[in-house]
């Protein structure tokens, strides 16, 4: 059987500086850049992957949506997340205050797409001794919205290219779920 093709496009949401662009770069260039550059508006990048799910390989292009991390929630930012298939959603292990805001990310792209998976990522382990919060907490918040969760780090790469595959699967089995084409 051939391999299905899937484009998906898929948002990363959080404050500013929490990593976002960084994690983008790490997945698709596998590249690390620590100078800071604030995105404006909003940054698409590709990347393709081959996945296999319920016996079938599926060669899935990410378009993968850097969203400005301004806490913002008008209708620009709305618009963004309009046709999304799924969501990281990211806060900064050294920053607090990141964490204590994914629950409105949560529920403002939940209002747009109130099925599409999303997943949670506390960036920035790699910080050990600048860690504010961790698995924990993260986890805890994780389990209110039933969510998955991954503690990344751009730097080092940890847990980046498994945070995206395992959200394409997800992607690829709600789409077989509601009985998706082969052409995404």
């Amino acid at each position: 059987m051939p391999a299905k093709k899937l484009m998906k496009k898929i948002c990363l949401l959080g404050d500013g500086a929490v990593g976002k662009t960084s994690l983008i770069r790490k997945f698709v260039f596998d590249s690390f850049d620590d100078k800071y550059i604030m995105t404006f508006g909003t940054k698409v990048s590709k990347k393709d992957v081959t996945l296999f799910r319920h016996g079938q390989e599926f060669n899935m292009t990410f378009l993968i949506w850097d969203i400005l991390g301004q806490r913002v929630h008008n209708a620009i930012h709305s618009a963004y997340y309009q046709g999304a298939s799924g969501a990281f959603i990211v806060c900064d292990t050294t920053r607090r205050e990141t964490l204590e805001h994914l629950e409105e990310w949560i529920d403002v792209f939940r209002a747009v797409n109130k099925n599409a998976p999303v997943v949670l990522l506390g960036n920035k382990s790699d910080l050990l001794d600048e860690m504010q919060f961790g698995e924990d907490e993260l986890g805890a918040l994780a389990a209110k919205y039933s969510l998955k969760f991954h503690l990344t780090s751009a730097k080092t790469g940890a847990h980046v290219e498994e945070s995206f595959l395992e959200l394409g699967n997800e992607v690829i089995d709600i789409h077989l779920n509601k009985g998706g084409d082969s052409n995404g």
